[in-house]
This record gives C-alpha cells, structure tokens and sequence, in this order.
C-alpha cells in the first residue's frame, strides 16, 4: 500500500515458502532517503539507501537486557506512524532558526515471552534517527542494559575518518579517555583502531558512488551512558559501552534504565556531498531543554593567558593584563586557569572580579572535576563532584559575580560520570553560571538540552601547539577536519587563533606555528563554539597588522546560518556563516600546494566585500573587490593558509 503525499510509508508483508518475512520502508519528506527494516527469524535489521544507492547493508537492531532479550525471537506486532514537524531557535549552535521534518514510525514487537519492545525511527531528508523503548513487562520497574545490538555495515569500498577511543586510566597523570586522539582519513573499513577499543563518536564514513554518512548519537544525559563505535568484524560497526576501567573502575559499564524507558537516539546522517554532513542539526533536532535557564545566558569572545603563558601567568598581575585585553579587544570574557585558588586566592578573587566588572569583562574560573579518576594535580579540586561542595563553591562564585566555569579532567563515559555533567549543569544554572568542558566527552545534545552548557573540548585541541612540534606540523590537517566530524555536532571549545609565530610568552622560541595569520583568523570563523576562547596574547596588538586585529575585535561568536561551500576531510574546506546580517566566508588549505579554487557564493552576490589572504611570502593581505552578479569568484589559498571574505 503506498499512501500518496503525506503518506511516506510503504508497507509490505512477503511470503516465501521458507517462513514469513515483514518489511517496513521508511522514506524521508522527500523519498530520497529511505530505511527498510525487515525481521528474519526472529532478528530485527535494517538498511539504508539514497537515491537508490546503498549507504548501510544489512544491520543489525535490538538490545539484551536483563529484565529480557530485545535482540532475538523477536515477532513483529504492529506499527505506529505519524509525521512530526516542529520549528525551534537555538542560539550556541550553528543555525539560530530550526526546522525539523521528519517521518516518524515506531515498530512493535515481542520476544519469546510475550515482553514487548519498541524500536523508533525518525526519517528525515538527510538524518536517521533510532532509539529503543521498553515499557514495562509486569511488575519489572528496572534493568541493565547488557548489550546493544545496533550495528552499521557499510559496503566494502567504504573508507573511513574515525578517532579511535583512548585505553582507560592512560595518558597524562591517568586523564584519559579524553576525546583527543588523531583521526586517519580514508582507512579502508575494517581496519583495528589504534588500542583496540573502537573509535569515538562521531565517525564519518565515506561510500564511493554513494555519498558520506555521519554516526553519532544524541540526547545521552544522567539515564545513561555515552556510547562509541566498537571494532569492526566483516564490515560492522556496533554501538558498544564504556570500558570498565573508565572513571577508575567506580561505576557499572553497563547502562541502567528505570522501566519504561529509552535508549538515546543513535543518528546517521547521509549525503551525496558532504554538504548535509557539516549542516546537520540532527543533534539538536531530536531532544529538549531539560530546565529553563535562571538568566540570559549570551554568546561571547574571550581572552585566555594560559594557552601560551601557561601556570606561571596565573597571578593577580597577569590576569589584569588579560583583562586589560579584553577589554582593548571589546570581548566580553576572561578565562582564569588552574591553580588560581593557590596563586591568585579567593580574596584577590574578589578583587579582580571587580576589576573586571569596571572594564566591562566578565570571569570564568577553571576547575578540577576531579574526586578520585585521575592525579591531575592542579587546584581547585575536590570542589565540584560532590552536591555539597559544589553547591557552596558556586553560592561564592554567585556573590562575586562570576559568569561561568570550566570544569576539566572528567573520567570516561559511564552513566556514572554523565551524571556529573548533568549534575554540574544543573547546579550551575541554578547559580547563573555557564559552564565549560575540558579533557571531556563528547556532547551529545547539550546546547538545546542544558541551557547554560556552552560547549566542550574533545577535540585534540590549541594546547597541543604549545606542546609539541608535531601538533603544528599538523595543524592545517587537523583543522580541516572538524568542520566534517567534530564541530558538526557538537561546539567546540578548541581555543583557536594564535597569532605568535612562537609559542611561548616572549615569542622567540618554544614550538614554531607553520600556518598564516589569515588561516588563524578563519579558524576564529571555522571552529564554532557560543564562547570562543582565544590565544591572542598582549604583544600580538603591536607586532600584528592593525587589520589583523581590527578583525578580531569585530569577529562574532553566535550564528544565525551556517552554510557549507567546499572541501574534502583533511585536505581544504570553505564555509560561510552568517551573524546579525552578516556573511563570513572563511576557508583553509592544509595540502602541499596552493589551491585554486572558482567559489559559488550566492549570499555575497553582486556586493562589495573585503578579502584577507595571504601574500607570497606568507604574510597577511586585505583587501576590497566585488563579487559579480553570478555569485562566482576565483581564490587562491597557500598551503597552511586561508582566506576570509565579508561583507563591508
């Protein structure tokens, strides 16, 4: 039966001579993307195609629990099927205006004794979302989850951009897992992960002839764990949960759920380019405020004297001069770092609280999470993981007048330490403050879900190029990855733009930056985080051209539309976004030549704008042109270089 325009489903039941298989297509609005679900002896699967084309096999669905087995001698009982459309704002991500429309099927089924279980699709044009329902089956008001079937197999010519997950309790003073390993572009499917424990969401899978597919996951809060993708056998991908070791062994691997209740939404979202890849807003299409924020919490750009100037800046005088910055700069925050309970102190603290306030430049204050995961030494610890304490450390912050925290060091993925997220957001808000992540998990959701989250590192972040050589060997690399995996679900807290061509304090020596400023200045634009922490540093306001900086007073950190242009993972990428009216199209180069490129910029059309590139000689250019009325202009950018292009 196919039912015609808002019908989207088509349902089929086939006989063969060997038993009764079911099948159910679940098409997206516009046909293109279609999910069929089939259930075979008793095992529920499913597989993807768009256009026509084959983006999964035949995959896996279910989960054994113990309150049952969801996963095997499964019967199919019914469907339910509604369209679900809704309009959302979301500020702190990369689309203010959101429009979610999707086909909504829900799948009934029982196991061998009569237990019933769900599963629930949600088809969209570009975006598949799953998750699981179990209501309860008698008086059975809890259970584990053992294992979780949901599987990916992508066809043999697939290639994969994957971050494999860190072995537990490894790692610098035991900080790790941290969501801050390298990527590999282009590994063919199948191959081991580099400490064979998977890889992390999100994973970008490349299908030639096909198109490109983003896994992840979203909604993942205190009622469950975070999840990654294990090792493939044959082709497959399975969701698979938390290593025990994690968070120092305290805490079960496994999730628990109280009963009914669901799974997260497992999401892929497909393209024949890349361009739905790096627009989605799946994350955030399929979850809801959790609590309503106590106070407008804004959009921001701030100074940071650790990035460069490391422990030793975090002094009184110091962070004045950070302040100083900020203020020059016209940002609206300052990120004081760890140790500043010791170096600074809680009465000084007050002090240049105020001293902030009076140039108009509000103060976030790094913490140790730290109870007992790991031996990062640094101050404050012991302060925000339990109730108590937490609650009396963010009242003080409250009676200065802090605007938010960074909270570092967290210790896996179990539901045991997503509880602390939440419960540290969920204080947090109720003391105004706005909250930051660092050596973290992914978030999965959280800017529509918390209120006052502003985003999270998990990334292998700025600090690197301080550290060693190899990172900035790298940068460009690394850069034109995340707009593709990492950024595309989530902010992220990287700290982009280091203006130094040595880090260290004095600019003469330390590790050598080998991009362009310009490419610097377009990872300010390229890098999206509602909060972007700069490495922008007091000597950069003489020794940098004035338009350099004059850019970065002005650069944004909220966005209206993101919109993607061009690019390959690991090789260039070209994007605009747009804020209060006005576009900001910014690309990188990270390979070997210079790269020539005829852009399609429709939203620039037949207006002036200013260009910032790089020279010959590598240095920094701006400069005035039109773009004609066809929306069409020719660029060229060096290799570790970029350009930026916006309006007057």
């Amino acid at each position: 039966m196919m039912i015609k325009n808002i019908c989207f489903i088509l349902f089929t039941l086939l006989f063969s001579t060997g038993g009764r298989a079911q099948t159910v297509d679940i098409s997206g609005p516009d046909g293109l993307l279609k999910v069929t679900c089939t259930l075979n002896d008793g095992q529920a699967n499913y597989q993807v195609k768009y256009n026509n084309k084959q983006v999964l096999e035949n995959s896996p669905l279910g989960i054994v629990t113990t309150a049952g087995d969801f996963g095997h001698h499964l019967v199919y009982t019914g469907k339910e099927e509604k369209p679900v459309e809704k309009t959302y704002q979301q500020t702190r991500i990369k689309k203010l205006h959101n429009h979610y429309k999707a086909n909504e099927v829900i799948l009934n089924f029982e196991n061998g004794k009569k237990q019933k279980f769900q599963i629930i699709f949600r088809v969209s044009n570009n975006d598949i979302a799953l998750k699981y329902n179990l209501p309860k089956n008698g008086n059975r008001s809890y259970c584990i989850v053992e294992e979780e079937l949901t599987g990916f197999r992508f066809p043999k010519a697939t290639t994969t951009f994957l971050t494999p997950q860190a072995t537990p309790m490894s790692g610098w003073e035991h900080t790790k897992p941290s969501y801050e390993e390298e990527y590999i572009p282009d590994q063919p499917i199948g191959a081991p992960s580099k400490y064979g424990l998977g890889y992390t969401f999100p994973g970008l899978f490349h299908i030639p002839g096909a198109g490109w597919a983003l896994v992840s996951e979203t909604g993942v809060r205190s009622l469950y764990c975070g999840s990654r993708l294990s090792e493939a056998k044959e082709g497959l991908y399975t969701v698979s949960f938390p290593e025990p070791g994690e968070n120092n062994g305290i805490g079960s691997a496994a999730p628990s759920l109280a009963l009914p209740g669901e799974t997260p939404w497992r999401t892929i979202t497909v393209g024949e380019s890349l361009k739905p890849v790096v627009e989605t807003s799946i994350p955030f299409d399929l979850v809801e405020p959790l609590y309503k924020p106590s106070r407008e919490y804004g959009s921001g750009r701030s100074t940071w004297s650790w990035l460069l100037w490391q422990d030793a800046s975090i002094n009184y005088e110091d962070q004045k001069k950070f302040i100083d910055l900020s203020a020059t700069l016209g940002y609206e925050f300052v990120l004081i770092d760890g140790w500043w309970d010791k170096t600074i102190g809680r009465d000084k603290m007050k002090e240049l609280v105020r001293y902030a306030a009076s140039k108009n430049v509000g103060i976030f204050l790094w913490y140790n999470s730290n109870g007992f995961w790991n031996n990062a030494p640094q101050t404050p610890k012991n302060r925000m993981n339990t109730s108590i304490s937490r609650k009396e450390e963010m009242g003080w912050m409250k009676s200065l007048g802090i605007k938010g925290i960074k909270v570092d060091f967290f210790g896996g993925d179990k539901q045991e330490t997503m509880k602390l997220y939440e419960d540290i957001l969920s204080d947090a808000n109720d003391y105004g403050l706005a909250v930051i992540f660092h050596g973290c998990t992914l978030p999965r959701g959280w800017e529509r879900m918390y209120p006052n989250f502003v985003g999270a590192e998990a990334v292998l972040a700025s600090e690197n190029l301080y550290f060693t050589q190899h990172a900035n060997d790298f940068e460009a690399y690394n850069a034109t990855l995340h707009p593709f995996i990492r950024n595309s679900v989530a902010s992220m807290d990287f700290g982009p733009v280091l203006l130094n061509q040595k880090h260290n304090r004095e600019n003469n020596g330390g590790t050598e930056r080998r991009t362009t400023e310009i490419f610097q200045l377009a990872t300010a634009v390229l890098f999206q985080s509602s909060v972007q922490n700069f490495g922008i540093t007091p000597n950069n306001l003489t020794e940098c051209p004035g338009f350099v900086i004059d850019f970065m007073k002005k650069v944004p950190a909220a966005w209206e539309e993101t919109v993607f242009i061009d690019g390959y993972p690991g090789k260039y990428v070209v994007l605009a976004r747009k804020s209060c009216g006005k576009w900001y199209v910014t690309g990188i180069n990270a390979e070997k030549e210079p790269k020539k490129l005829k852009l399609k910029l429709p939203m620039l059309a037949d207006k002036n704008v200013v260009l910032y590139s790089d020279k010959t000689d590598r240095t920094s250019r701006m400069e005035k042109k039109r773009i004609p009325e066809n929306g069409e202009t020719e660029v060229s950018i060096l290799s570790g270089g970029g350009i930026i292009i916006t309006g007057e």
